[in-house]
């Protein structure tokens, strides 16, 4: 089996809509949405779970209902973090799937996420156990403890920014959780799936993500969704390079 598990069990507090940035509705439809159909038409998922805010349950499936998702089997409760919501979905689709199979942990407000990346994802897990999905940074990073001064500037060419999906055999990344559970309950300073492999001492693998797959946090990001959403849907004149085949 190849599962999506979707995490959407954000608040939005830096959005200031009023309500979860997942369901603000762009060209239509709400960001979760758009996030969901292209795990739906892939043709290399099966299954997909949802973890969202406990309140926010009955609207997702009224969305999952009305925009007919029915590779979604399982909508779950979000918990107190972004890694608690994600170990929550994991623990439910180890009660219902193999251990072997596949599982791609996915942001629910990266809603241009390519074909190929998806695709790519799979194939480096059959390959290699995992799979970090990056892009090159084209920007200078800077490294500062205080954020008023800058300690180091590592070199441009051996920096990447990580992205979603993230990918694992179940089996693995649910035994990364509970190592880390175990010793640092709260996931203090676990940003992503990544961090908490490469804080274990384990081996992680890059593939190349497209440019395109944004997270929707902020204000800006909305109207770069909506900008990219016009590139695609206009792909042949001005959205070479910015898609990147998203289907």
């Amino acid at each position: 089996m190849n599962i999506a598990a979707i995490f959407a069990g954000g608040r939005g507090v830096r959005m200031g809509s009023g309500i979860p940035k997942q369901f603000l509705e762009i060209h239509g439809k709400p960001v979760l949405v758009h996030t969901l159909e292209l795990f739906q038409e892939h043709d290399m998922i099966d299954k997909i779970y949802i973890s969202v805010l406990e309140e926010y349950i009955g609207r997702t499936q009224k969305l999952v209902k009305r925009y007919d998702l029915d590779k979604v089997v399982s909508i779950i409760p979000g918990g107190e973090t972004a890694q608690d919501s994600i170990y929550n979905a994991l623990k439910e689709i180890e009660k219902e799937n193999a251990d072997d199979s596949i599982v791609l942990l996915h942001d629910g407000v990266r809603p241009f996420v390519s074909y190929d990346t998806i695709r790519q994802n799979i194939e480096s897990v059959q390959e290699h156990g995992n799979a970090i999905t990056c892009t090159a940074c084209f920007e200078t990073i800077l490294l500062s403890k205080d954020g008023d001064k800058v300690d180091s500037v590592p070199y441009r060419k051996n920096t990447f920014a990580a992205q979603a999906p993230q990918s694992f055999y179940l089996k693995d990344i649910i035994a990364a959780h509970d190592e880390v559970r175990a010793i640092n309950p709260t996931y203090e300073d676990m940003v992503d799936a990544c961090t908490i492999m490469t804080t274990l001492g384990k081996e992680v693998n890059m593939i190349p993500g497209n440019r395109g797959n944004i997270k929707v946090t902020t204000p800006e990001d909305v109207y770069m969704f909506r900008a990219l959403l016009n590139y695609k849907e206009n792909e042949q004149t001005f959205g070479i390079g910015l898609t990147n085949g998203i289907r």
